[in-house]
């Protein structure tokens, strides 16, 4: 009978998943729990918001019950003292970090002339430049780990005049995720750490696309969010392969 090989699994590894108090990020961080992963959920929501279900103390409670170990963080990721301190509570809880996952998002669907700059802010602050910072602030510790990764929620990085037309700021902002895959891959290859982009070929029903997208006509036509974190676990759990640039095409 075929074994499994030993590093199909996420057991004992430390994820540090921001924006997982919901969507894909839960998914993916519920996804790790069932093999027995202990998961930071660094997000902003720690009441009940009228609008979008779940806060991180939610989420943690989902995620022992499926299995893991949690700790939910209050983490606005454009502030870096923040991040630092979710940081260091994690090391302190779990001993290190093991996996990043770069979820947190922020969307605005418009063109140019209807973009207010604060909007354009946000997306920026939140999607290319907190990524560049949770990356930063967490391979310190990410280069020590056993099999080391990131794993941002982006698209790869198509220069068709198409994916800019319709709302190039968010596309610059989503893009920048994506060149840090690019540059940080290249970059900590030699150090082990694989380094990764996952993007689905079709929307997810996730609350951006609830309340932004189009509503329940949007999302009748979604997949689940759990078919970007199986994708996600597979990626997670290959060795060491700091080239490999994935997305989700099925």
């Amino acid at each position: 009978m075929n074994q499994e090989p030993q590093h199909s699994t996420l057991a004992n590894k430390t994820l540090f998943i921001t924006g997982a108090s919901r969507g894909i990020g839960k998914a993916i961080a519920l996804r790790a729990a069932r093999d027995g992963a202990r998961v930071v959920i660094a997000a902003k929501t720690a009441e009940p918001h009228p609008k979008l279900a779940g806060t991180i103390f939610t989420a943690a409670d989902e995620i022992i019950a499926a299995g893991g170990e949690a700790l939910p963080c209050i983490v606005d990721v454009r502030h870096e003292d923040s991040v630092e301190a979710a940081i260091k509570q994690a090391v302190d809880r779990f001993g290190g970090i093991d996996i990043l996952i770069n979820n947190a998002s922020a969307i605005s669907l418009t063109p140019t002339l209807m973009t207010e700059m604060k909007r354009y802010d946000l997306m920026h602050h939140v999607n290319t430049r907190g990524t560049f910072l949770c990356s930063k602030l967490c391979l310190p510790h990410l280069i020590k780990a056993e099999n080391p990764h990131i794993l941002n929620i982006s698209p790869p990085l198509n220069m068709e005049a198409r994916w800019f037309g319709p709302h190039v700021a968010y596309t610059m902002a989503k893009f920048g995720m994506s060149m840090c895959v690019l540059g940080m891959a290249a970059e900590f290859k030699s150090k082990g750490v694989g380094v990764n982009a996952l993007w689905p070929r079709t929307a997810i029903a996730t609350a951006a696309v609830q309340n932004v997208l189009g509503g329940d006509s949007a999302m009748a036509r979604c997949r689940t969010p759990e078919i970007m974190a199986d994708a996600a676990h597979w990626i997670l759990t290959q060795r060491k392969r700091g080239d490999l640039w994935s997305v989700l095409y099925r």
